[in-house]
Parts: C-alpha cells; sequence; structure tokens
C-alpha cells in the first residue's frame, strides 16, 4: 500500500502519466542520508536497456565525505555527477567517447575545503574540474569588489551540497531516470534562492536533458545570473578541432582575446603559455528560441553538443584554454544568462536578470554525446540551417573593459 502511495505521489510531483519508484538520499530537513547506496535495472526485474546507479561517498585528502552519483547504461552514457558539489556533472563517457576534461584538480574537492575568498576571489578554482558546473545564481563571472562586498568568480552554487537528493525511476519503458537535487542559497538580508536540478536520462541515449527550476523565496524582488560552465578536453579537443554554433555576431572578451579573433573558432595543439582566450557570442536560434552550439574534433567523427532555449539562456560564450594537457586543455561552451564579465559590469549593461517574489525561473539544456560522424553531421547541417546566409559579425572591440 505504500509502495503504491509512493509512486501516485511521484507521478503527480512529476505531471508525467506513467507511475514511478523513488529514492531518498539525502533530506537535510530529518538529518537523513543514505551514504553508499547503489540500485540496478535488474534489481527491478525492469525489461529493456540495462542500467545502475550508484552513491559512493569519498574518503582521503579533500574529497573527503564528497559524494559521487553514477549512473551507468550498458549500450549509453555513463554519467557522473556530485551532490556535494552543486549536483554538477564530473564526467560523461559512451562509445570511447569523453565529455569532460583532465584537470590538475585530481579530486573530488569537498566545499568544505575551499575558501572561495582566497587568491582575491579566485578561490573556485582550487576545485574546479567538472565537465558541467553551475555558475551563479545570486551572482556569476569574474570577482569584482563593490561597497565592501567581494563577489568571488562564477558564485557559490558549485559549491553548494545538495540539501535533498532523491532517484526516480519510470516504472514504464523506457524507464527515464531523474536525479534530482536540492540547492539553497539562502543568506540572511541577502539571497533566498532555492533550486531543484534535475538530470532526465533515458538509458541507451547518447543525450541527457539538464532541468533547473529556480525560485525566489524572498518577499523582495532578487537578481540573478547563470552560465552553465560545460567543459571538453581530450580526445574531442585536439589541434584544428573545431567550434560550431548559429551566431549573429562574435566579440573577443578582452584584448588579449582580440589576437584570437580571427580563428575563433578553431583549435590549437596543446600550447605552453597560452593565456585563455574568452569571446562573447550572440547565438541565432529557431522560431521556438531552440539552439545548438557543439565542439567537434579534427576527423569530425566525434564530439560534443548543446541544445538550449535562448528565452531562457540568450547568451553564450566560448572559452579556449589551449594551454598545456597538465596545466588543463580544455575549452568552454557556456550557455548563460550573461557574459563573464564581473557583477557589477554586467548590470551596467543591462544583462542581470530579476526574479519578482515567489517567481520561479526554468532552464533546460540537453547535451549529445556525438560518438561517429553522422552524429556529427547532423549537428553541422542544423547549424548550417539557423546560420542562413549571413556570416557571423566580427566585432573587434570587448562588450567592456575590467
Amino acid at each position: 500500500m505504500k509502495k503504491t502511495l509512493a509512486a501516485m505521489t511521484i507521478s503527480i510531483l512529476f505531471s508525467t502519466p506513467v507511475l514511478a519508484q523513488s529514492w531518498l538520499l539525502t533530506d537535510a530537513e530529518s538529518g537523513m542520508d543514505k551514504g553508499n547506496w547503489s540500485i540496478s535495472s535488474q534489481q527491478l526485474k525492469l525489461d529493456g536497456q540495462p542500467f545502475s546507479i550508484e552513491q559512493k561517498v569519498l574518503h582521503g585528502g579533500k574529497q573527503e565525505g564528497t559524494k559521487v552519483i553514477t549512473l551507468r547504461s550498458d549500450n549509453g552514457l555513463t554519467i557522473a555527477l556530485s551532490p556535494s558539489r552543486g549536483m554538477d556533472l564530473l564526467h560523461v563517457n559512451g562509445h570511447g567517447v569523453r565529455m569532460g576534461w583532465d584537470s590538475p584538480v585530481d579530486e573530488v574537492v569537498n566545499p568544505a575545503y575551499i575558501n572561495l575568498e582566497s587568491r582575491n576571489g579566485l578561490g573556485w578554482l582550487d576545485g574546479f574540474n567538472e565537465m558541467m558546473v553551475r555558475c551563479g545564481f545570486e551572482w556569476t563571472g569574474h570577482p569584482v569588489s563593490k561597497d565592501g562586498m567581494l563577489y568571488t568568480l562564477h558564485g557559490k552554487a558549485g559549491n553548494t551540497p545538495a540539501s535533498r537528493v532523491e532517484i526516480v525511476v519510470d516504472d514504464h519503458a523506457p524507464h527515464e531516470i531523474r536525479i534530482r537535487g536540492l540547492l539553497k542559497e539562502h543568506t540572511f538580508k541577502k539571497a533566498n534562492f532555492s533550486t531543484w536540478t534535475e538530470l532526465r536520462y533515458i538509458p541507451g541515449s547518447d543525450s541527457f536533458t539538464i532541468h533547473d527550476e529556480l525560485t525566489n523565496q524572498s518577499d523582495y524582488p532578487q537578481d540573478y545570473q547563470i552560465i552553465y560552465h560545460s567543459n571538453f578536453g581530450t580526445p574531442i579537443l585536439e589541434k584544428d578541432a573545431r567550434f560550431i554554433a548559429p551566431v549573429k555576431s562574435v566579440s573577443p572578451f578582452n584584448d588579449y582575446a582580440k589576437q584570437g579573433l580571427k580563428n575563433w573558432s578553431t583549435y590549437d595543439a596543446p600550447t605552453r603559455g597560452f593565456d585563455e582566450m574568452v569571446f562573447n557570442l550572440m547565438p541565432l536560434a529557431d522560431a521556438q528560441g531552440k539552439t545548438v552550439a557543439a565542439v567537434i574534433n579534427s576527423k569530425g567523427d566525434k564530439g560534443a553538443a548543446i541544445e538550449f532555449d535562448t528565452h531562457q539562456l540568450p547568451l553564450l560564450t566560448l572559452w579556449k584554454n589551449t594551454d598545456t594537457l597538465k596545466q588543463g586543455y580544455v575549452t568552454g561552451i557556456e550557455p548563460g544568462t550573461n557574459y563573464a564579465y564581473p557583477v557589477t559590469i554586467e548590470k551596467e549593461q543591462g544583462r542581470v536578470k530579476q526574479l519578482q517574489p515567489g517567481q520561479t525561473q526554468a532552464f533546460t539544456l540537453t547535451y549529445t554525446l556525438l560518438k561517429d560522424a553522422q552524429a556529427v553531421q547532423k549537428v553541422e547541417q542544423r547549424v548550417k540551417t539557423l546560420q542562413g546566409a549571413n556570416a557571423p559579425q566580427l566585432e573587434e572591440k570587448p562588450l567592456a573593459v575590467e
């Protein structure tokens, strides 16, 4: 009886016509945490594509106490995320292709060991190694001080442990899996944000969806920002790899990036002494506001693509960090509400959004691992269709100066 009622509750909660089974792994309100835990399609006696879900509590070094959830699909993707680190994605693998990168940060660092204010607000870098990290939500962008407050690099969400973590598996084929986490940015006299994050995955698929819902719980309007900092290294990133997206305009983030404006969409081999180059992009979209961006290897037979809604995330940042392999050879595709300038600049230039009391804003992105030339060509064709006959406009002047 209890199982039936729980299934009905989940069905109503997610507005889906199918029943589902759910497991609560963490709940701060009741002080509950399951620690090490696992389940599989075989244990659940589910037909269709086999899968397993496992949570592990890590030990040793700066990852002491960090939790990692790994979803494995035998014929699809293996996706690892950390409830301890903002429900962010650590890496995704499938068909011999990895979505992720090799950071010098080689542990899943517990936020308890990170001081965001160190190095004049760059402490966020002490834990940065994710495939996708949420930058936000109270603010994001480069650090800046104003009125006695230090706005640290890329906000707090990525170093906020989830207060509640749930696993939901549909009873009926294709057995969609949802991994949900509640992030709280609650500060007295400041932000009162609650964000439900959700990873959606159908076993056997080469795509997965991130669906987040940000709610302003306070009685006052509240500014917000979000950048989905999505990072890719080898084997996709290499010499002559390409970035593709339909864009109206491209501008350099700063004077250093102006040097690479002519070749903004192609990549070098690992290069000693290469500082990061960042480009501000204005994406083009279809009639529904949907667009896509991707990074593709030199042969055009593997890559990673991100589809997003420009009504929710109107801007796109391209981060090129083709330094040495040990230093961090990586590129970032970053859909967002804003660019990566400090929040003070973004507010001055009108790119900071606001939520009214009780208002909720959703963000939905779909990531696809491009496993072969056919998958790559499909995305390339979509980009060409959206780009149309007009080439991107290259603007030599940065939008702002830090």
